[in-house]
């Protein structure tokens, strides 16, 4: 329930600064805090208050989701390099559009080439980002490996909201941080005046030539997706598309999380893989081809965008007539932090069932937690590539 609280507070934060708000969000997390120190709560009303957990967190998903894509438009499917352009960078990680829109702004007209990292990667498909023309290409994978990837970055580095390592000596003069996100000697930007930032990037050589390293597609989103929901239904009825992977999450440095890389490796061509968060970076640039021009690879972006693959699974399973649980769709999820959690308790009180969840269970899944998701929930834990898709597709 903690963990869960806390993913939902982070996602209320950020739809709060998109003038996205709701007072029953606020006054459940005051109710999940109490209920946390209660002893006389029952498994039956842990459960329940888990549940509404959940569906707190779906609302506050909704609000987020209404704050961006209000403010900078839904998502289209858009070409993303990996290299890098000659010139002078900048390069933003951590979740937040509004941190980016304005570095865009301030930075215009500077010879500054913008670009992302983490799961910002996303932000190029909101047509209200992309219109910058120095907002260029994607930089790096999740964040964990930061500490190996920033030192190779050529100029200043902006970490926004979560997902900071301790800067290493060899870049710590050069990362910056602003909102909710700080570390002690980093740099602060508490006013959203991102000069300084701007001024280490012009100090710093830049790239000194372009690098072409291929690119990604991003930018399917719901209204992208149920944009050809014709053609996808079309597709599963002639079985040109058998079977939907949803596999995501949280990545981490923990052995064991290369299980994704494989999964999606041998899925087979007669099957779509669907993918949000930063547990795609370990598959992200696989180029997997498509089905009837359908990419593949759909990647519907950030952690909080489980609501628009939420709200995609729900359209499909009525144009299906059937539930959600009866679609031919499987879902894989890595877990890590609090908004991973956050989301599995989301899926969890829509019903879903039959989740798999690796690469090892949280700590807090004690064995008798464990059974009540068992036998409510029908939920799994990873084992094997190989032995997973044949249990899936028989």
């Amino acid at each position: 329930m903690l963990f869960g609280v806390k993913g939902v507070a982070a996602y209320a934060d950020h739809a709060k600064i998109l003038g996205q708000e709701d007072e029953a969000v606020y006054a459940f997390v005051q109710e999940a805090l109490a209920g946390i120190l209660r002893t006389d709560l029952t498994v039956d009303d842990c459960v329940a208050l888990a549940m509404k957990c959940g569906q707190i967190n779906l609302r506050a998903m909704e609000l987020l989701d209404a704050g961006n894509t209000g403010t900078y438009g839904h998502p289209v499917p858009t070409t993303v390099p990996l290299g890098a352009r000659q010139g002078k960078a900048i390069l933003v990680s951590g979740h937040d559009l509004k941190d980016l829109e304005t570095i865009l702004v301030q930075s215009a007209g500077k010879g500054i080439n913008v670009y992302t990292h983490g799961e910002m990667l996303p932000t190029h498909g909101y047509p209200g980002l992309k219109k910058y023309p120095h907002f260029y290409g994607h930089f790096g994978t999740a964040w964990q490996n930061q500490a190996k990837e920033f030192p190779l970055f050529p100029g200043a580095i902006l970490m926004t909201t979560n997902c900071l390592q301790k800067p290493q000596a060899s870049y710590a003069d050069n990362i910056f941080t602003t909102g909710l996100v700080g570390w002690p000697g980093t740099t602060h930007v508490a006013n959203q005046d991102f000069s300084p930032v701007i001024a280490k990037a012009l100090a710093m050589p830049g790239f000194a030539e372009d690098t072409d390293k291929g690119s990604v597609m991003v930018g399917f989103g719901r209204n992208t997706v149920l944009s050809v929901a014709d053609k996808v239904i079309a597709a599963v009825k002639s079985k040109a598309i058998r079977r939907f992977f949803l596999v995501g999450g949280c990545d981490g440095a923990k052995p064991g999380r290369n299980y994704y890389t494989e999964l999606v490796e041998k899925i087979p061509a007669d099957c779509m893989v669907l993918t949000l968060a930063c547990g795609k970076f370990r598959f992200f640039d696989m180029q997997l081809g498509d089905i009837r021009g359908i990419p593949r690879l759909l990647d519907i972006g950030q952690c909080n965008d489980a609501y628009s693959a939420i709200k995609i699974a729900v359209a499909l399973a009525g144009a299906f007539d059937c539930g959600v649980n009866d679609l031919p769709l499987s879902i894989i999820l890595s877990w890590y932090e609090q908004k991973a959690v956050a989301i599995l308790l989301t899926l969890l009180s829509l019903g879903v069932k039959d989740i798999r969840l690796g690469p090892t269970l949280p700590a807090f899944i004690t064995p008798n937690v464990l059974d009540v998701l068992v036998k409510n929930f029908a939920i799994k834990p990873t084992t094997t590539a190989d032995a997973d898709l044949k249990a899936i597709l028989g």
